[in-house]
């Protein structure tokens, strides 16, 4: 008897994956696999199950295309590789399902957008960058302010923790920290 099977996926621990394995299992799906990895990722356990486990005639929903794949050529080797064991492709978001020729188009088009889009973004930044370049700008991150970071460090040695005194100063917690650190690691060692 086949099966609907889930799949979700985020990049970062601190993303919540209930939302998509909710949507999933209101669909229909009778178990769902996940990962909490980048896409940029190949490594994915909680999919490679997945396709362990399926068998012909089953189907895998995705919430959103990019939750399987961030790029065209990822999706299309996953695609490829279902169907070639029997199984379909099924994305909420898009309305997609491959079991059919006309949803096997749509998947493509979907995908070919999807990628123009990617590539739209890039270069409408590097020409960002370059044009910000071209007058005299220089685009980024701002240089770290020293007086600051110095500012900050006075605090923490005069017993303030390093949280409070980086919202006090303006600065980042994480570069207060990475500066406390480094400078403990730059003290030569004690006999």
């Amino acid at each position: 008897m086949p099966h609907a099977l889930g799949y979700a996926r985020v990049s970062t621990p601190d993303q919540d994956i209930s939302g998509q394995l909710a949507r999933l299992k209101d669909a229909g799906a009778q178990r769902t696999f996940h990962d909490v990895v980048s896409g940029k990722t190949f490594e994915r356990p909680g999919l490679a199950a997945l396709m362990d486990y399926a068998r012909e005639g089953d189907a895998l929903m995705v919430v959103r295309l990019d939750r399987l794949g961030r790029s065209l050529k990822e999706l299309l080797r996953i695609v490829d590789e279902m169907k070639e064991r029997g199984v379909a492709l099924v994305s909420l978001e898009e309305k997609i399902d491959t079991s059919s020729a006309a949803g096997e188009l749509v998947f493509h088009v979907f995908g070919a957008i999807a990628q123009f889009e990617r590539r739209l973004i890039a270069e409408r930044t590097r020409d960002g960058i370059k044009a910000a370049r071209a007058e005299g700008r220089n685009p980024g991150r701002p240089g770290l302010d020293r007086e600051k970071l110095e500012a900050a460090l006075v605090l923490v040695q005069s017993g303030l923790s390093p949280t409070k005194a980086a919202k006090q100063v303006g600065l980042g917690r994480s570069t207060v920290y990475r500066e406390l650190a480094a400078s403990i690691d730059a003290q030569p060692n004690s006999p």
